[in-house]
């Protein structure tokens, strides 16, 4: 893949992530309440994220963003281009495992139906994630390119 699209592809990931990121630390004030972000039977909502379960989300998708623009070689380009690459091969493997789900409550292959949740997840969260998966996976598939300024000399 040519630099300026990995570039380009580190960049659209980090803005996603980046975004996600300000929707979990807003979440934590309790602005998202009313909205189906959270699984749900038909009869009851499961749980009640706390403040810190959105931040502590929040703070897994800032990293994400710090990954994916590492291995696009924009920052930290002192870091092992085998970790940055590792690191990406997880944050993929991730959101597709999202994706596909638990079988029950989200994902493509979900059981429970009807809900204000399962519509959403069917219509937005679950494509997103697939999306953000194979992206990343295919960022961490790309050989990292360094200008030649900044290679280290082998002897």
């Amino acid at each position: 893949m040519p630099r300026a699209l990995t570039s380009t592809l580190a960049i659209f990931l980090a803005t996603v992530f980046a975004l996600l990121c300000a929707f979990h630390v807003i979440g934590a004030f309790g602005v998202w309440v009313d909205l189906p972000v959270i699984p749900e039977l038909p009869d009851r909502v499961l749980a009640h994220p706390s403040s810190i379960s959105w931040l502590g989300v929040a703070a897994a998708l800032a990293l994400a963003v710090l990954v994916v623009l590492t291995r696009g070689d924009l920052i930290l380009r002192f870091v092992p281009p085998w970790f940055s690459t590792l690191a990406c091969l997880v944050l993929g493997a991730v959101f597709v495992l999202r994706s596909i789900g638990e079988l029950r409550m989200f994902g493509f292959f979900r059981s429970i139906t009807g809900t204000d949740f399962a519509f959403w997840d069917t219509w937005l969260y679950t494509p997103l994630c697939l999306v953000i998966g194979l992206c990343t996976l295919w960022l961490a598939s790309t050989p990292r390119l360094r200008p030649p300024s900044e290679q280290r000399l082998r002897l």
